[in-house]
């Protein structure tokens, strides 16, 4: 029976979670997905294992496995009792009352405007540290964290899905800017009103701490943080100079360099015995299956890329007959939530969206497509079961995935309506 690409697709990736709920390890299920993504494709068993080899030689897989080892140590090193108190002053000290609210929303915001693999593992120990109420569920942190981890890249330039996206649909990029950033509003808002206004009561101080000293200390406890963030940004460049390897590549090396030289100041900080302590972490169950699901969701991303199965579906889905608007939403949100990757839903959705709105006979116009593919895409990325950061901070937290879907569904829904109330009125006036 010859099944359509869209519904192999589908199939492999219910599979998968089949395969998740019955205990099966996140990493493995993704490892056998691919392999019948592959052979679903009509590729031999032969050139299947020859996909898998590949993607578990990739230079990415294996730099994010080392950053992701790092980031764990730096969790640790936020969680120690002298840290996590100075995190709570230091709150404190920044707003009064309701700090504890702001801080949870601008700590991962801020760790967002970095656009680092995995992001919210670094921001996971914060909000751990301010969320440390009994009361306040796994689920909601995991929620707060990863939400507020992805308000940006919406239209913040440095991240690859909007260079991806400029180079489809070419426009100015403050052009983009203005059309995106509404879109990251309302992410803000629909973040405030379901996950941190419901809790506002917990999360308020009973009597602010003032400690003037609390910002110097602050430096101390966040310095590698800073580090990783200037090697982010300022290395690459440098690293591109002496290496012909990807964009992608140079940051992840860039950041794991920078979490190098940070993690041997938190080990030398930290005691004679820190060592041990480190290499004992790494042997944590827990530690372990998370980096296991990291190299899992990267093979499966390299098995799904080689595939073509993708391309494929869409191709189906603009045949089908169905409206064009619906296309223009599913499409991409298909797309970000099979690969969980922001950049997955632009290069392989995108491209066939522009040809679309190309095309006089269609009836869409460029600028309003691109707005209502990019939150659909966005969307599919954010309920992804895949996506990285989901992953990683629902593993941090110990959170179920139904529990955590509860808390992200309504979020999500307000930047799609959003772009839906912007794709009418841009194209009213042709946009």
């Amino acid at each position: 029976m010859d099944i359509a690409p869209l519904y192999k697709i589908l199939l492999v990736f219910f599979a998968m979670l089949v395969l998740i709920r019955l205990k099966c390890p996140m990493g493995l299920a993704m490892v056998v997905g691919g392999l019948v993504l592959a052979r679903w494709a009509g590729r031999s068993w032969g050139v299947a294992w020859s996909d898998l080899q590949v993607s578990l030689l990739d230079p990415e897989l294996w730099l994010l496995v080392i950053i992701m080892a790092l980031i764990f140590e730096y969790g640790r090193y936020l969680s120690e009792d002298r840290n996590a108190q100075l995190i709570l002053r230091l709150a404190s000290a920044w707003g009064g009352r309701h700090s504890r609210a702001v801080s949870l929303m601008a700590l991962p915001a801020v760790i967002g405007l970095i656009p680092m693999p995995g992001g919210a593992l670094f921001s996971a120990p914060l909000v751990g540290q301010l969320t440390r109420d009994p009361s306040l569920s796994p689920a909601w942190k995991s929620a707060v964290n990863y939400w507020f981890r992805h308000i940006w890249e919406y239209w913040w330039p440095v991240y690859p899905v909007v260079i991806v996206t400029l180079s489809i649909f070419p426009l100015p990029l403050g052009l983009f800017i203005v059309l995106q950033v509404p879109l990251s509003l309302a992410a803000v808002l629909s973040g405030y009103f379901f996950l941190v206004r419901p809790q506002i009561n917990r999360l308020s101080l009973a009597e602010p701490i003032d400690e003037p000293v609390a910002n110097a200390k602050g430096a101390r406890v966040f310095w590698p943080l800073w580090l990783v963030i200037a090697a982010t940004l300022l290395l690459p460049p440098v690293l591109g100079g002496v290496m012909d390897v990807s964009l992608s590549v140079r940051r992840l090396l860039a950041m794991s360099l920078g979490l190098g030289v940070g993690l041997f100041g938190i080990l030398r900080d930290s005691g004679p015995h820190a060592g041990r302590k480190f290499l004992r972490q790494l042997r944590d169950p827990k530690a372990f299956s998370l980096i296991g699901t990291v190299a899992g969701v990267m093979v499966f991303k390299t098995m799904l890329e080689r595939s073509s199965l993708l391309p494929a579906a869409g191709e189906q889905l603009i045949a089908s007959g169905i409206p064009l608007i619906w296309v223009v939403a599913l499409l991409p949100f298909i797309a970000g939530l099979v690969t969980g990757i922001a950049i997955g839903f632009a290069g392989i959705a995108f491209p066939l969206l522009a040809g679309l709105a190309a095309s006089t006979a269609t009836g869409l116009a460029p600028i309003s497509t691109m707005v209502l593919g990019f939150a659909c895409g966005y969307a599919g990325m954010m309920c992804s079961p895949i996506h990285l950061c989901l992953v990683l901070t629902r593993g941090y937290f110990g959170s179920s995935l139904a529990a955590l879907y509860r808390y992200i569904v309504p979020c999500v829904l307000l930047p799609v309506a959003t772009a839906v109330v912007m794709y009418w009125g841009l194209t009213r006036f042709g946009w």
